[in-house]
């Protein structure tokens, strides 16, 4: 077995220098995705049928266009149209499409969340004297969020696996600095496990980090 575990390892340093490029595309998405995702749902929410059905149109795009092929259209389709765009760089590009896509499936976490929220809290919100945005800033979206957290936080690890696909753009992120590694040793499966094992530990981090947040947010509903 022509298997060299020192040179994986000796591969992850290298490869960890790209986890900050990383983790910015995958937070700046997240924060595109969550206030897109919160304008979608209140369009599906809105009483007006024209918002509702464009918000049904946008998440029924997203959710059915492959990651690739929209970062495909973003980045080399939208300057054909719009020339403006012909100054856009990759990393960009790839924030907005990881964004728009993600922003899909939040948006339907999110409307699924306030659903989750007995109307009665409205009720005796505005029963006791609070407005409705007082009702849902210090009731609805607390509890909301709660609800949403679990589901938003699995968008999240999604979002860092699928910067992977930036280095088609052309970014050097983790992936793309790999298969570079990989080309130049032509050692594939010591690269590629080793670039697997990085994303499985920020994985390992981030899911501490949530199921820690979880926790706090339980302890006002624990009896």
């Amino acid at each position: 077995m022509n298997f060299d575990i020192g040179y994986m390892f000796s591969l992850i340093p290298e490869i960890m220098e790209y986890i900050p490029i990383t983790l910015l595309m995958a937070v700046l998405a997240m924060v595109l995705a969550v206030v897109i995702g919160l304008v979608l749902t209140a369009m599906r929410n809105s009483r007006l049928k024209v918002l509702n059905y464009l918000a049904a149109v946008y998440i029924s795009f997203f959710r059915a266009i492959p990651m690739l092929v929209q970062l495909f259209l973003i980045y080399y389709g939208l300057p054909q149209l719009f020339p403006v765009f012909t100054k856009m760089d990759a990393i960009t590009a790839a924030v907005i499409g990881f964004g728009f896509k993600q922003a899909a499936f939040a948006a339907e976490i999110f409307r699924a969340a306030f659903v989750s929220v007995d109307k009665g809290q409205m009720e005796a919100c505005l029963a006791g004297g609070m407005t409705k945005i007082q009702a849902y800033r210090r009731v609805i979206i607390p509890q909301a969020f709660r609800n949403a957290l679990p589901a938003t936080g699995n968008i999240f690890i999604t979002l860092i696996k699928e910067t992977s696909l930036a280095f088609t753009l052309g970014v050097v992120e983790l992936f793309a600095e790999a298969k570079m590694q990989a080309f130049n040793t032509l050692r594939f499966f010591e690269a590629y496990l080793a670039v697997a094992l990085v994303y499985w530990a920020l994985v390992i981090i981030y899911s501490f980090i949530q199921s820690k947040l979880e926790k706090l947010l339980d302890k006002p509903y624990r009896t």
